[in-house]
């Protein structure tokens, strides 16, 4: 069993970056939780203001993509 890598706080940015980059509409809900998983475990102010624009950009993804699909399920008159 190899033992598991403690990531750098500019690791952890880049995969924060990664996820959002990458994020569907299908993965945004997992995408999501790593990054707060990552932000979380970030250890200074500085390193998670550093994050910002990436996690307010996957919430607001996971926000259009659940409003599209309230709309898509709502019968139309």
């Amino acid at each position: 069993m190899t033992p598991l890598k403690m990531l750098t706080a500019d690791e952890k940015l880049a995969e924060i970056r990664r996820l959002y980059f990458r994020a569907t509409k299908r993965t945004i809900r997992d995408d999501l939780a790593r990054a707060l998983d990552l932000l979380k475990s970030m250890h200074s102010e500085e390193e998670r203001a550093r994050a910002t624009v990436y996690m307010e950009g996957l919430a607001q993804m996971r926000s259009d993509w659940a409003r599209q699909s309230e709309k898509a399920k709502r019968p139309r008159n």
